[in-house]
């Protein structure tokens, strides 16, 4: 398996900002067919450790079978309009990919 974390770091990072990509995101994973397992949610406020990095607003967790299927997610059209959407209101997108 492959797991693919994006931490987005929003420009406008307002609660109405944050619900509504966080909305978006949750409806676009839906949608994608490469997907095993996917969830998304925002940085846990009060969890504040040395180790902790708190420079993101939404976190974005997905699982993919294997490195085949999550090349063609990186290439789908669906995958590359859900980041033209929405990468102008991003200050920051970090991704970390594992294979498991």
């Amino acid at each position: 398996m492959l797991v693919h974390n994006v931490f987005v770091t929003l420009k406008d990072g307002s609660s109405e900002s944050v619900d509504s990509f966080l909305a978006a995101s949750r409806e676009f994973l839906e949608a994608c067919p490469e997907v095993v397992f996917s969830t998304c949610g925002t940085l846990v406020e009060d969890l504040v450790r040395p180790v902790n990095d708190r420079d993101f607003h939404v976190g974005i967790h997905v699982v993919f079978m294997d490195r085949g299927t999550h090349d063609a997610y990186q290439l789908s059209d669906l995958h590359q309009k859900f980041i033209a959407d929405h990468k102008d209101g991003w200050a920051q997108a970090r991704v970390f990919d594992t294979d498991c």
